[in-house]
């Protein structure tokens, strides 16, 4: 468990702004985080008439206004190579994809903070912006944390107009050196046990593999046993150290070759053809977890109707648990901060980890009830799950002076000028000022100060400072 502990309860759905919940999240407190967020698609999606999540949707359209720039502005300070990445986005695919990389990287350097060094992000998208998502990512997390793009074949077919059909989304997979993973397995296609578990006898079926390995060795795996030299072609005995332990435990790895191999051909692990004299080992079908998972994912459906509840863009169940399995630990915190009809929080939930949910819209947390409705799960949890409309307060920065007290402070540091119209005034003139507002996830940190005028005071009010500095250039009093 991280040294910093979780602000908010299991089980919780936010409603509102993820950036303005992300902001009041403790550092370094989320073990897992999955987003699903917009593709920027030029796409209006909204839930049909009838459906769970009815009066829910969303226009997938980015526009970049006044606001827009100014966070811009702010990437620039604290990511430059982000900065540089986003302006080059904009002059190259305009000024949509500039304001929606501007929306994701401001979101992104909050993940970046709350995430746990250990912890993993899987970011959902599609190729309309995916390479751009992961030249961000890099630019955030750092170039070292990217692990895997990974292809989920979410279709069979699909008609596109004068292209190719477009039948995968991609799993943008970051996670740090020390990240959990626990290896995942798929089943084996029809195909490939035709193919290579050829053979049968009482134990069920088999596929032949190597007792050797390439290259000769000088010592006893190099040495014949039942009439097989091993280093006639060229190879040395391997002898696999599962099968081994299963049939003569710890003690069994440190025997000599000879006698590992005498107890693999009396368990009848060891395969002798009619023809020649080489001898293989039998991999039984039903002593393997399975086809070990790639980076191409082409075994989950699209969400099926049990689980549907009208989102256009809903995952399935199986998509997630895969995710969450591979990436945390049973009571590990999952975050979903799009998390829309809540298939993370479902997923988690069904597998005992902790996890938490943000969305604009209040139809999250209704869904999120709903679909438990049916289930053992639900007695326990219609009382549990925690719906917030407000931004949770850190609780990791320690016990915070009063920041009125930081006035002197304030004024040295910005040299008697107002932080908003950069005028000077007497000292009590100012106003000492929230540059993010508590209302908004920020907090009495000195960091989080600043001395504004009279007049800015008044006209910047709860908003932010990227607010204020557009009403100040349209009064002509910044350029």
């Amino acid at each position: 468990m991280s040294a910093n502990q979780v602000n908010w309860a299991n089980r919780t759905i936010f409603t509102g702004d993820n950036l303005d919940v992300m902001r009041g999240m403790n550092s370094d407190s989320v073990d897992l985080i999955y987003l699903d967020p917009p593709f920027n698609s030029d796409s209006d999606y909204k839930a049909p008439v009838g459906s769970p999540a009815e009066g829910t949707g969303f226009r997938d359209i980015w526009t970049l206004d006044d606001v827009n720039l100014e966070e811009h502005g702010e990437l620039a300070e604290r990511n430059p190579a982000l900065y540089t990445l986003i302006d080059a986005a904009g002059l190259t695919h305009g000024p949509s994809m500039k304001a929606y990389l501007i929306m994701m990287g401001t979101r992104l350097l909050e993940m970046q903070r709350i995430l746990k060094p250990k912890g993993s992000i899987y970011l959902h998208c599609d190729d309309t912006a995916g390479y751009w998502l992961r030249a961000v990512l890099d630019s955030v997390f750092g170039a070292k944390w990217y692990r895997n793009e990974i292809l989920w074949k979410r279709t069979s077919a699909h008609n596109d107009p004068q292209r190719l059909g477009r039948i995968v989304d991609t799993l943008l997979y970051y996670a740090g050196e020390e990240r959990t993973w626990n290896r995942q397995f798929g089943e084996y296609s029809q195909e490939y046990l035709d193919r290579f578990f050829r053979f049968a006898d009482a134990r069920g079926r088999y596929r032949v593999g190597d007792l050797t390995g390439s290259g000769t060795r000088t010592g006893e795996t190099g040495e014949a046993w039942r009439g097989y030299d091993p280093t006639e072609s060229n190879r040395h005995w391997s002898v696999p150290k599962r099968i081994v332990r299963k049939l003569g435990g710890e003690e069994a790895l440190s025997w000599p070759v000879s006698k590992r191999l005498d107890l693999l051909d009396k368990h009848g692990y060891i395969h002798w053809p009619q023809r020649g004299r080489v001898p293989g080992f039998k991999s039984y079908l039903s002593e393997l977890p399975g086809r070990p998972l790639q980076n191409l994912w082409d075994d989950i459906r699209p969400a099926p109707r049990r689980e549907r509840t009208g989102f256009r863009t809903q995952k399935p169940l199986s998509l997630l648990e895969r995710v969450i399995l591979a990436s945390s630990c049973p009571d590990d915190i999952v975050l979903d901060p799009f998390c829309g009809c809540a298939t993370a929080c479902v997923a988690a939930e069904n597998l005992g980890r902790q996890w938490v949910g943000i969305d604009e819209s209040p139809k999250a947390a209704e869904l999120v009830i709903q679909r438990f409705t049916g289930t053992k799960q639900l007695t326990l949890l219609a009382n549990r799950i925690v719906h917030r409309t407000d931004i949770p307060r850190r609780t990791d920065r320690g016990v915070l002076q009063n920041y009125r007290t930081h006035k002197h402070t304030l004024f040295g540091m910005q040299e008697g000028r107002c932080n908003g119209c950069k005028s000077a005034f007497d000292f009590r003139h100012f106003h000492i000022d929230h540059i993010l507002p508590k209302a908004r996830g920020g907090d009495d940190h000195l960091e989080n100060l600043q001395l504004l005028c009279g007049h800015c005071n008044l006209l910047k009010g709860t908003g932010t400072m990227a607010e204020l500095k557009v009403k100040l250039r349209k009064a002509g009093i910044l350029r």
